[in-house]
């Protein structure tokens, strides 16, 4: 093949780079000039890494690259089209369009459209969503034979989720379920049967899900040569944002399409590497020098986010990892004298108390709520905190979209208290006893109005205990029943006895280790992460006297009518429209890439942050470091930390706590530390910051 290098006129280059120097920073600069080649950019939180992408596009581009020669791998697809939308404004281009942007799947989808036949497809095949896919699997576990109900098999959702973790980390169906669903290493093999099944099932029927997009990408490139040697010499200069959050198959995608040229750029924050979970590999970065070893590594150290003291916490904190590509966050910002404030509260209520407090305060003070945010590592540790949002009529969203008690799993173990305390609640019968195998919605129905028609008068009586019981028996007689429903009714015998009304944790505790806990694993993908929330329920439950009193609180949730904005209609127009600003309670994980000015971490100490669960693997006290520096990189002016020092257990025992050896591990001139004073009435004094006392009301 014969090759022609075009030559350009010098002077055809734009005036515009020379405005580079004059709009970047000396950091930044020398990553959108660098020489081709490879490249390993460790971008810092704030640094602005995304202007460094976007005009080195833009360099590439004003240099005589043409677009159809970049790839530009990011995490979003809204990302990636902001990009090209600046690119665009700094070149003028036209043709921006022909870059190769967009998130991996994207890029994948439209490849595979042009050679689907090569691998077995059409190119019309169809792209299932996460339901769709579901909705197949089930099918295949009926195609594969196998008997759910004779050894009660896991939910299509939790087969999914292995199929897509195996997929993803290029590990094989038995080493993800030996690893980390060990509770069903004695369905190994049919687990397995099922995926075979599933994945002929849609070679068959032209589909591919969300994971094939990536593995048939890969496929290509490893078993048609001609194919791979088309797009290895096309795709000139490659850049990947957020490389830090890359599976292995993502990874391995880059490295057959850089093969020829080895001009990739991979940028990212390895101390911002936290989804393993879902299957990230923190090697890809940390080991991306190995990899290429002629790679030049930049460091984006500037930020422009946070102050002096904030990046000062969060430079000390990182260090203390092991793996890493050290560096040293710089402030542009001036220093606002205040540094992070570490808050030590007598228990999760004055935590709650503290923070609504210091949340209204700044919102007098000018803060916009939509400019505050609460973060934590686990969502059951905003339990009493949305409660007392509620009380004080604070509007807030919660970012994951789901409020705690909003739930499925809440609402589940909930439904069985609601039972107890009112034994006509037709919802939470119904809910309770579709969870049994081979119960449906007819089946429900029907068990419910032969309770009602069994003991009408007896079953709302306050010995309602023990007419449910022996109604259910009766039932049980009537229909039937087998093994799983004879396992219902001594869990409802246990949990309506007179002395387990006055201990809603001891009821709670039932419920888990008497079926609840077998049904989460079998039916959820995030088991142990729900199983961890109903253990906060638990505790949280453990301060209340009765099951009555307990639901009264939740109650409370109920009756909010804070939501994110919408259209007005006819009745807000009348009652007033919903509030023009929220307040952000959010996980470290969903917090990832946003910033507040100010930002409260709650829950901050050991057994909390960082979770006892994921210190149970290798590796994982890094991760979860890596997690709290997130969370400390996203306050930009204040930032709060605060723990509880006492906890009380499931039987009501006070149980001291420790800050998080994240805060331990810190020198304490690194923090301001707060004492609170609990005191009658609101102080008339202003509230001062800067070492004095500050004084707030229970």
């Amino acid at each position: 093949m014969a090759r022609y290098v075009l030559k350009r006129d010098p002077s055809a280059v734009p005036d515009k780079l020379t405005r580079y120097a004059a709009e970047l920073n000396e950091e930044q600069l020398r990553v959108v000039t660098a020489k081709p080649g490879a490249s390993l950019v460790i971008a810092g939180a704030g640094s602005g890494k995304t202007r460094a992408i976007t005009y080195r596009v833009a360099y590439l581009l004003e240099h005589g690259v043409s677009p159809q020669r970049i790839l530009l791998a990011t995490f979003t697809n809204r990302a990636s089209r902001e990009m090209l939308r600046r690119v665009e404004g700094l070149t003028g281009s036209q043709n921006v369009h022909r870059v190769w942007g967009g998130t991996f799947h994207r890029i994948a989808n439209l490849i595979l459209r042009r050679h689907a036949t090569s691998i077995g497809f059409d190119s019309n095949y169809t792209i299932l969503d996460s339901e769709d896919a579901r909705d197949l699997i089930t099918i295949c576990i009926d195609d594969a034979a196998i008997d759910t109900k004779r050894r009660r098999f896991p939910k299509s959702e939790v087969i999914q989720s292995i199929i897509s973790f195996a997929n993803n980390t290029d590990r094989t169906i038995e080493d993800v379920v030996l690893r980390q669903y060990p509770h069903f290493e004695l369905l190994i093999s049919q687990i397995d049967r099922v995926d075979r099944v599933y994945r002929t099932r849609k070679i068959e029927r032209n589909l591919m899900d969300y994971d094939d997009l990536l593995i048939h990408w890969k496929r290509l490139l490893v078993e048609k040569p001609a194919i791979a040697d088309l797009y290895s010499e096309q795709i000139q200069h490659i850049l990947v944002d957020e490389y830090q959050d890359t599976n292995r198959l993502q990874a391995e995608i880059i490295d057959l399409l850089a093969v020829k040229h080895r001009n990739v750029m991979v940028v990212g924050d390895d101390a911002q590497s936290i989804f393993a979970w879902r299957g990230a590999e923190f090697t890809n970065i940390y080991e991306f020098p190995k990899r290429y070893p002629e790679a030049v590594t930049f460091k984006l150290e500037t930020n422009y986010r946070s102050t002096p003291e904030i990046l000062a916490l969060a430079n000390t904190s990182i260090a203390g990892n092991r793996k890493q590509f050290p560096k040293a966050l710089n402030a542009v910002r001036r220093s606002r004298d205040t540094k992070p404030a570490l808050v030590a509260c007598s228990d999760v209520e004055q935590q709650s108390v503290f923070v609504a407090s210091r949340i209204l305060e700044l919102r007098d003070e000018g803060t916009s709520l939509e400019e505050m945010a609460v973060i934590y590592r686990s969502h059951y540790h905003s339990i009493e905190l949305q409660l007392e949002l509620t009380r004080r009529g604070i509007p807030y969203r919660v970012q994951s979209g789901v409020r705690f008690f909003e739930q499925a799993h809440i609402k589940d173990v909930i439904s069985y208290l609601r039972i107890v305390v009112n034994p006509r609640d037709e919802l939470a019968w119904k809910r309770v006893l579709k969870m049994i195998p081979g119960v449906g919605n007819a089946t429900a129905t029907r068990v419910y109005e032969q309770m009602m028609q069994l003991a009408p008068a007896e079953i709302g009586d306050k010995d309602g205990g023990r007419a449910i019981t022996e109604g259910l028996v009766k039932i049980a007689a009537n229909f039937r029943m087998k093994s799983p429903w004879h396992k219902f009714i001594v869990l409802m015998e246990m949990l309506v006895k007179p002395e387990l009304r006055g201990s809603p944790a001891k009821q709670i505790e039932l419920i888990l280790t008497h079926g609840y806990e077998e049904y989460l694993l079998e039916n959820y993908e995030n088991a142990e992460s729900r199983l961890e929330d109903l253990k906060g329920l638990a505790l949280f439950a453990s301060r209340y006297s009765s099951t009555e009193d307990l639901l009264g609180e939740l109650a409370l949730l109920s009756t909010e009518r804070f939501k994110e904005p919408q259209p007005l209609v006819g009745e807000e127009v009348i009652e007033g429209a919903g509030e023009d600003e929220l307040l952000t309670l959010t996980s470290v994980h969903q917090a990832k890439g946003l910033e507040w000015k100010s930002v409260f971490i709650i829950s901050a100490a050991e057994g909390k942050f960082p979770s006892p669960r994921s210190l149970r693997e290798i590796d994982s006290e890094e991760e979860e470091r890596r997690l709290w520096y997130v969370a400390l990189t996203r306050a930009k002016d204040e930032l709060y930390i605060t723990y509880p020092l006492l906890v009380t257990d499931f039987n009501r025992q006070s149980v001291l706590q420790k800050p998080s050896r994240f805060i331990t591990e810190c020198p304490a001139e690194l923090f301001e530390v707060w004492n609170l004073e609990e005191e009658a009435s609101v102080p008339d004094a202003p509230f001062e910051i800067g070492g004095k006392t500050q004084e707030y009301l229970n």
